[in-house]
């Protein structure tokens, strides 16, 4: 197995972030180095706390919650400038910083209420199941004891003969 220097390593790493924001793949291809190295890479520097979005290329669609609140993390303390700067680095607008802290600071009170909805809405859905099942135990009844009449009815037939003729 290939050792790589640290200066190479951070080239690489570096490679992943805007401006160059190219795909692990293209790295890959281009330095000669196995996409596990490079996806490893890429996970030592998210330990390291760096910001290292998934699917670069496509904007903002790619950062995960975890990228966009170690992006507001990371811009806490900074000036208006440093933020530009920063936004500038990352390929992303300061507006969009903006509603990712917005969206941090109601995190809290929209998780609880969000998840007061959803088992709300899991109860609700459990009594549909339940409902839904009891008629289809209901309709499974009928239709067996439909088959066994109609069973009961052709042995007749053939006991007694056609009637009906």
């Amino acid at each position: 197995m290939p050792r790589y220097s640290d200066e190479r390593r951070q080239a690489v790493v570096t490679k992943l972030l805007p401006p160059h924001n190219l795909s692990p793949q293209v790295i890959a291809e281009q330095e000669g180095i196995s996409l596990g190295t490079v996806y490893k890479w890429r996970k030592e520097a998210r330990a390291e706390g760096r910001c290292l979005p998934d699917a670069l290329g496509k904007g903002t669609d790619g950062w995960s919650s975890k990228d966009k609140f170690n992006a507001v993390l990371e811009t806490a303390s900074m000036n208006a400038q440093e933020t530009a700067e920063y936004c500038r680095r990352r390929g992303i607008y300061p507006e969009q910083l903006e509603r990712w802290r917005h969206d941090c600071e109601q995190a809290a009170s929209l998780s609880h209420s969000e998840r007061q909805r959803e088992a709300d809405e899991a109860k609700q859905q459990r009594k549909r199941i339940k409902a839904l099942e009891k008629e289809l135990a209901r309709k499974n009844e009928a239709l067996a004891e439909t088959a066994a009449l109609l069973a009961l009815r052709k042995k007749a037939r053939a006991i007694w003969g056609d009637e009906d003729a």
